[in-house]
């Protein structure tokens, strides 16, 4: 771990600008590496928190818009994944402000997690407030979890880490599935 922390030490505002990427683009475990890191002195823990923070919320602001400016043509497909973008929205809309909060979590969620939002009734300020909410949580739960226990997580090792991740995926797969088979959809959702 000293290697990394050195390179972290060295390369700089490279660091942030990599970590603002990557938590724009997906969820992961970084930010919590990159809570540790701060803690060992190797980052600054206010850069990390805005890198990690603007990148998880303007991340999903932007795949909220793509689905908001190119949803309509999903809903509107008469084939297999036309109804699955209806099922997708109308879940959406029934559990929108609940699934803004979870899907960061669970691994490969995140990439995709707010186009669904973007189908929805859901407003673009309501959701730019919940966004936010769930940004700023993610960030408390994630950096502030690395920068107190880190030193307990590298003891874990990553591979538990990852295990962690894929059974949250999965919890959420057997809730998805359940909704998903409990609530079909009962009619098209317009886009707003």
């Amino acid at each position: 771990m000293e290697g990394v922390l050195a390179l972290l030490e060295q390369y700089g505002l490279f660091v942030y600008l990599l970590l603002f990427g990557y938590c724009a683009l997906k969820s992961g475990w970084l930010p919590l590496f990159a809570g540790y890191a701060a803690q060992t002195g190797a980052l600054d823990i206010k850069l990390v928190i805005l890198a990690t923070f603007m990148g998880g919320y303007i991340g999903d602001e932007i795949r909220f818009a793509l689905a908001r400016a190119y949803g309509t043509s999903w809903l509107e497909k008469p084939n297999k994944i036309g109804q699955l973008f209806k099922t997708a929205s109308a879940l959406a809309n029934r559990y929108g402000m609940a699934y803004i909060f979870l899907y960061r979590y669970p691994k490969g969620m995140r990439t995709i997690g707010a186009l669904p939002v973007g189908l929805t009734n859901i407003s673009w300020p309501l959701f730019s407030t919940l966004n936010a909410c769930s940004a700023a949580l993610w960030v408390i739960i994630l950096v502030g979890g690395g920068y107190t226990f880190g030193a307990t997580f590298e003891s874990i090792g990553v591979e538990s880490l990852t295990a962690l991740s894929i059974l949250l995926l999965g919890i959420f797969l057997v809730i998805l599935y359940r909704l998903w088979t409990k609530h079909p959809p009962t009619k098209t959702t317009t886009v707003k």
